[in-house]
């Protein structure tokens, strides 16, 4: 009878436990929810993380909040997440950041597999590889010529060590066997000014910034660092199609959780996430933005994290690549 009891007993408990469960996702949300960004307001994830916000705050009748709190490359930011409550009332919004991190520092405040759910991979934002008009390369197979014939004297433009354009060059420099020189830069802003002007003539530029300075004839594009071409710029080859296959580097944004936060939440929220990457307005925004829309699964997001934690790990170990 006791057995019989107990068992009667965790059975409830445990479909009372769901029931609980399905009524966090069903209220949710009842208050205003945080997307904390680890990064200055104006930059790259914080300008997606306000759009998807905004949409957010359309469909999932909630009001959906940036806070921005920077520091150390996004790692300050980071831990706030991790050590808040699982309510699903305290989101991270972030970048390709969050899968270098752990390998540029000796030590992060956070296990991003571990201390985090999750959501939904928002979109990628691919680079363009530029060059200054001052450089005669017309063409990725140029490029590689013309740094073999001067190893170590051609310089590449980067937003600080450890950045996306920064990681996209080591990237290239291994896998086209050259020696261009990383040039580090206090942000986008100075990077691109010394580009523009030819102080460093080579960048790995996000599509978002490149596509206007191309037009006006200030830099030469020669290929988009993404696995395929983007509408924005369809007669621009791919890395992989200009002699580099395998090639791939982007800037990505997603939204994550605090590791316990309920699975219907999490679902609920990877879902509005999907139709809003999906519906025609973001797709149209998005491709003016030089970005490529995301959606799908969390576990696909998941996968997403883990491929390349461990792809840039390598690189960053071969480059010497260090922030601390």
């Amino acid at each position: 009878m006791s057995i019989r009891y107990g068992s009667v007993l965790a059975f409830g408990l445990i479909v009372l436990g769901l029931a609980i469960g399905g009524a966090q996702g069903q209220n949710y949300p009842r208050g205003p929810v945080k997307l904390i960004v680890p990064f200055p307001a104006g930059g790259g994830v914080d300008t997606a993380g306000r759009l998807l916000a905004q949409q957010l705050t359309k469909h999932a009748g909630g009001s959906f909040v940036i806070e921005n709190r920077s520091g150390a490359n996004g790692n300050i930011g980071t831990e706030i997440v991790a050590k808040a409550a699982a309510d699903g009332y305290t989101l991270l919004f972030t970048g390709a950041g969050y899968v270098t991190n752990p390998s540029l520092y000796k030590k992060v405040p956070y296990d991003p597999i571990k201390d985090f759910e999750p959501i939904a991979l928002m979109a990628l934002g691919p680079n363009v590889l530029v060059v200054h008009p001052s450089i005669p390369a017309k063409s990725v197979r140029e490029l590689i010529a013309l740094a073999k014939s001067k190893p170590g004297e051609i310089g590449f433009a980067g937003a600080g060590s450890g950045s996306t354009p920064h990681l996209a060059g080591e990237l290239f420099n291994q896998m086209a066997g050259v020696q261009l020189v990383h040039i580090p830069y206090r942000g986008s802003a100075p990077a691109m000014v010394g580009l523009l002007s030819g102080e460093v003539p080579v960048m790995f530029l996000p599509a978002i910034n490149a596509g206007q300075h191309v037009a006006m004839g200030k830099l030469r594009a020669l290929a988009v660092t993404s696995l395929q071409r983007l509408p924005a710029m369809p007669e621009l080859p791919t890395m992989a199609e200009s002699g580099l296959p395998g090639y791939e580097s982007s800037q990505w944004y997603g939204l994550l959780a605090p590791t316990g936060t309920p699975a219907d939440i999490l679902a609920l929220l990877n879902g509005h996430v999907g139709k809003i990457m999906h519906s025609a307005e973001m797709r149209a925004r998005m491709q003016e933005d030089g970005l490529v829309p995301a959606g799908g699964s969390r576990e696909q997001f998941a996968q997403h994290i883990k491929t390349e934690i461990a792809k840039w790990a390598k690189v960053i170990q071969a480059s010497g690549a260090r922030v601390d």
